[in-house]
């Protein structure tokens, strides 16, 4: 719906899932999948956050138990206040936040307005099969490109910042990329998107988005090189040169 303010969830959408009692049936669980699926662009992280209930829907899970009751039960505290969406202003520059965990891949794409940052559209993945063996940045690159299929209109239409601490850029921009990878990157090639580092964000509706990564696997962080150190004796010099030379590595070899 919108209005004045911005975009907003349709209220009798929201109370037709606050009145439902906990579901008893596969038949019940799918219609809440479906009420949630209509409102699914103003819950954030909607895939982890309703992912109790999904796995019965998966065979995972053979009933309704208390995980599912609790995940209930915080979905219908979110929507007591959804967040209102923003509009878009032509040709401005969007960006695009990322998350990722090990049942899971999250986005959400804002813009900016007077030094304060709007979400426009969340999205949420759930992860089937050999995609929830993807490793950590695979993840990541995944949710990239299940946003600008989702969102490809926006992708067209606009200049998109990816925000992310991870060498995104770099995996996507290699040469020597193949498989899956290399097929992503091929299908970004036709959009406008750089890659941005993550700062503080500007908006509480983008709290879910503070961790970037929260998986078991978590990428190897970067080490930093460790110099060598060269001894020479007291007869090395400009004009003379000595014969004591040690070589010590970092670890003292």
């Amino acid at each position: 719906m919108v209005s004045a303010r911005g975009i907003e969830a349709n209220p009798e959408k929201i109370q037709a899932i606050q009145e439902m009692r906990s579901p008893q049936t596969v038949q019940d669980i799918q219609k809440l999948n479906e009420r949630v699926t209509t409102l699914s662009r103003f819950i954030s992280k909607s895939g982890e956050r309703c992912l109790p209930f999904f796995k019965i829907l998966r065979g995972e899970n053979q009933a309704w138990n208390e995980d599912c009751t609790k995940a209930f039960q915080s979905l219908k505290e979110y929507l007591l206040s959804p967040p209102l969406l923003s509009a878009l202003v032509q040709d401005e520059d969007l960006f695009l936040y990322l998350s990722a965990t090990d049942n899971s891949v999250s986005t959400v794409l804002v813009r900016e307005e007077t030094a304060r940052q709007h979400p426009i559209h969340y999205i949420s993945h759930i992860l089937h099969g050999a995609e929830v063996r993807y490793p950590p940045l695979e993840k990541l690159s995944f949710a990239i490109i299940s946003a600008a299929r989702r969102l490809r209109h926006y992708f067209q239409a606009h200049p998109i910042k990816v925000i992310t601490d991870q060498p995104l850029r770099r995996i996507l921009h290699s040469p020597k990329i193949s498989g899956r990878l290399q097929k992503w990157a091929v299908e970004l090639s036709e959009f406008d998107i750089d890659f941005l580092p993550r700062t503080a964000t500007k908006s509480q509706a983008l709290a879910d988005f503070i961790a970037e990564l929260t998986t078991a696997e978590q990428p190897e962080p970067r080490k930093k090189p460790q110099p060598w150190t060269l001894h020479v004796d007291g007869a090395s010099g400009e004009r003379i040169q000595g014969v004591g030379i040690v070589l010590t590595s970092p670890w003292g070899i």
